[in-house]
């Protein structure tokens, strides 16, 4: 990672009116796996909130929304998302390119 690169953030929100099974969040976790294998990717879910937030790298915005949206917890509308185009300000020194 550099300076001045863009990232995305996608924030997600658990959707109460939906059932949640345990292959859902197998699924969810595989296609993150995935995406992870092919570019600068991290994420994690919030302790106090029933939700969870990715930051990746994409080519514009439309490559982001189609990443999140194939996500299969989005397509099943267990969890809505948003996604935020992020200005890469700050790197610790201790982070190589990536």
């Amino acid at each position: 990672m550099k300076k001045g690169e863009k990232l995305f953030v996608r924030i997600d929100y658990r959707n109460n009116n939906k059932e949640f099974r345990t292959n859902d969040f197998e699924e969810h976790i595989n296609y993150l796996k995935k995406v992870a294998r092919e570019r600068f990717f991290i994420g994690g879910g919030f302790e106090n909130e029933k939700g969870g937030m990715v930051i990746f790298k994409a080519n514009d915005l439309k490559e982001a929304k189609e990443i999140a949206e194939n996500d299969t917890i989005i397509k099943k509308s267990l969890y809505t998302c948003k996604i935020y185009e992020w200005n890469l300000l700050l790197l610790s020194e201790q982070i190589e390119e990536y």
